[in-house]
């Protein structure tokens, strides 16, 4: 269906010596911010969104073609595709960013193409992200599982009802309130308020434009988003941009929770199947990237306007835990000198 058209990580905190140090700096490292504020109040307008009891982390992108081709070669060496984790359109819609060549050498089957590396992976369902998250869980390597950790898919699961996140889970898709938040909301106390848009703005933000190779012409800073069809590039009217370059951050520093793709949540509320999308696209309107906007979707369906980022419990230190409100007992991944594999950057600008 389509949308418009290891175990748990083992830290030995005295060593600092027993995350897999070659594998996970191999691996997509994702750059996060902290959303801070604990308890804060939901808001009013809409009504009864972004109220989240404790700290966490947000990736501070969405989640890139160059990462997700990463976890494609890392758990799909042959190239044959277990899970549906690669999808066609990814290699043949003029908007989507990885080719797969079956007569690549193992390992190296999948590969971003020309300038989408850094941008945002698109035609991605629930599922997909949910193993995404078993996979950083589990270690980010070949051997990784990407059935169990954050969540538990049984028998290969790509339909269905979503399962609920692991007690836990150290990576996970943002609960709609956690993605809100994050996305809106003003941060400096806990009665802070709401922006309309995730820009820092209650005003419609510009639409970018795109250059020849995607970059958004708004950089990294203004009322700006990629929207309403105004980044022309690679013959396509309207295109997802460079991560980072259509316009400045919410409070906390999260780039294109407004435009560019919409983005899988765990929805508050939510019946049977259902899982959530916030944010809009490079097709919305102004009114579809505002946080008026929230989509309650079957979470196999996948798309062009569809993709995701991952969030993470986080402690005053930076070092990731369970989040005690809702999640379970810590869990730590990354102390002291291991914090240095935290610094690899999702880049701005085509590689």
């Amino acid at each position: 269906m389509s949308f418009f058209s290891c175990k748990p990580v083992q830290v030995c905190l005295a060593a600092l010596a027993c995350l897999p140090l070659g594998s996970i700096a191999n691996a997509g490292i994702i750059e996060w911010v902290t959303v801070g504020d604990p308890g804060n109040t939901a808001d009013t307008a809409p009504a009864g969104f972004g109220a989240v009891a404790a700290s966490f982390r947000i990736a501070k992108y969405e989640f890139t073609n160059q990462l997700y081709t990463e976890f494609l070669n890392s758990v799909d060496t042959s190239g044959t595709n277990p899970n549906s984790v690669y999808k066609s359109a990814m290699g043949t819609d003029p908007r989507g960013g990885i080719s797969l060549t079956p007569g690549a050498a193992s390992g190296s089957k999948y590969a971003a193409r020309s300038n989408m590396g850094d941008k945002p992976v698109n035609f991605v369902n629930w599922f997909d992200a949910a193993r995404v998250s078993n996979w950083y869980m589990n270690g980010a390597t070949s051997s990784s599982s990407t059935e169990d950790g954050a969540y538990t898919l049984v028998g290969g699961q790509t339909t269905g009802t979503a399962p609920a996140v692991n007690s836990g889970a150290t990576f996970y898709v943002p609960t709609e309130d956690q993605w809100y938040k994050a996305a809106y909301y003003k941060g400096g106390g806990t009665n802070a308020g709401y922006w309309n848009y995730a820009t820092q703005s209650d005003s419609a933000p510009t639409a970018v434009t795109a250059g020849l190779t995607g970059i958004g012409s708004a950089g990294s800073t203004g009322n700006f988003t990629n929207y309403n069809e105004q980044a022309d590039w690679n013959s396509q009217n309207g295109n997802v941009t460079t991560v980072g370059t259509n316009g400045g951050p919410s409070a906390y520093g999260a780039f294109d929770m407004t435009g560019n793709l919409y983005e899988w949540n765990d929805l508050t509320g939510a019946a049977g199947s259902s899982r959530g999308l916030r944010g809009g696209d490079f097709r919305s309107d102004a009114f579809n990237v505002s946080s008026s906007r929230s989509i309650s979707f079957d979470p196999s369906s996948n798309g062009v306007v569809l993709g995701f980022r991952l969030a993470s419990p986080v402690s005053g230190s930076g070092v990731p835990e369970i989040d005690p409100a809702g999640m379970g007992s810590v869990l730590a991944l990354v102390t002291g000198a291991l914090g240095l594999l935290e610094r690899r950057r999702l880049k701005a600008k085509s590689a």
